[in-house]
């Protein structure tokens, strides 16, 4: 059984918090990997803090070359993340599949948008002062990110935090969901080979009481986090002073008129709740019917 290390400030470390992580679809045991504690949390914030200096004065074209070597990376080991993708989320294979391919994509598009930061140059002489006179806007690294993933899509929606911030460079404490973490750690190690600087990432699941300082810890400049409003908007409330960015989930309706086809209906449909009805958290959505298509849809819907 394979053993999925904690990567704090670029080392892979053990804790004294053994996990094992389960398929949800076959309760098979895929993996052994570790919570991490105050002491690795203190030392992820401390190294990238460390590095952040580093990372902002990497020219573009190195941030590039490292996105797409991670792009790359991921392209080599398709199959083996579309397997554990299935397996620790309980996905089809073919959804499974889309996520990896989209995941190459965010890097790859990346990497040409790390070359594009532009900055601006504005007039400024609106009076005889500052005649002949210009401002320089330029775009500057923001600094350490912390950045907080569910567990639905765990490699695509920590490819759509990791990705951006690499790109304008810079450091990233990711905390993935505690039920599906392997992915992203699998994901640490393509970056370590792909030349990315010691102590830019770390990957670290831990308890929300230990994840609490990834929020309000000063040296942490944006947290970027996705998931449930009720946790999003009480993240944000104990960033105080940070940027946020609030991606949160809802529960959108749909409308099934009797002249819909209702085969495609349940189709669609099905897509959209899979990945969250296997983790046993699925809620209906609302769904709206008239009377003689609603029978016809749950049966397409189930069988």
């Amino acid at each position: 059984m394979k053993e999925y290390r904690l990567f704090v400030g670029g080392v892979w470390q053990r804790s004294d918090q053994v996990v094992d992580v389960y398929s949800p679809f076959t309760g098979e045991r895929l993996g052994t990997t570790y919570l991490a504690n105050a002491s690795q949390i203190e030392a992820a914030i401390e190294r990238a803090s460390q590095v952040s200096p580093l990372m902002a004065e990497l020219p573009s074209y190195r941030r590039a070359e490292i996105l797409l070597k991670v792009a790359a990376g991921i392209r080599y080991r398709a199959e083996e993340l579309v397997r554990l993708i299935a397996s620790e989320v309980g996905k089809p294979i073919k959804t499974a599949r889309i996520e990896v391919e989209r995941a190459q994509q965010t890097f790859t598009i990346a990497a040409e948008e790390s070359k594009r930061i532009e900055g601006e140059l504005l007039p400024v002489d609106i009076d005889t002062a500052s005649e002949n006179r210009l401002a320089i806007v330029r775009r500057f690294p923001i600094g350490v990110v912390s950045a907080i993933t569910p567990f639905n899509f765990p490699l695509n929606l920590v490819a759509h935090k990791l990705a951006p911030a690499f790109a304008a460079g810079n450091t990233v404490i990711l905390k993935p969901a505690p039920q599906a973490p392997l992915t992203a750690i699998t994901l640490a190690e393509i970056f370590a080979e792909a030349g990315l600087p010691e102590g830019a990432l770390s990957v670290v699941a831990c308890q929300n009481d230990v994840a609490s300082q990834l929020v309000t810890d000063q040296r942490v400049k944006m947290l970027s986090f996705t998931g449930s409003a009720l946790v999003g908007w009480q993240l944000k409330k104990m960033a105080y002073d940070k940027r946020v960015l609030l991606e949160l989930g809802g529960n959108a309706a749909v409308a099934i008129h009797s002249d819909a086809d209702l085969d495609l209906a349940a189709s669609r449909s099905v897509m959209e709740v899979l990945p969250i009805l296997v983790r046993y958290v699925f809620r209906y959505r609302e769904y709206m019917f008239t009377n003689q298509s609603m029978s016809s849809f749950w049966r397409s819907f189930f069988g």
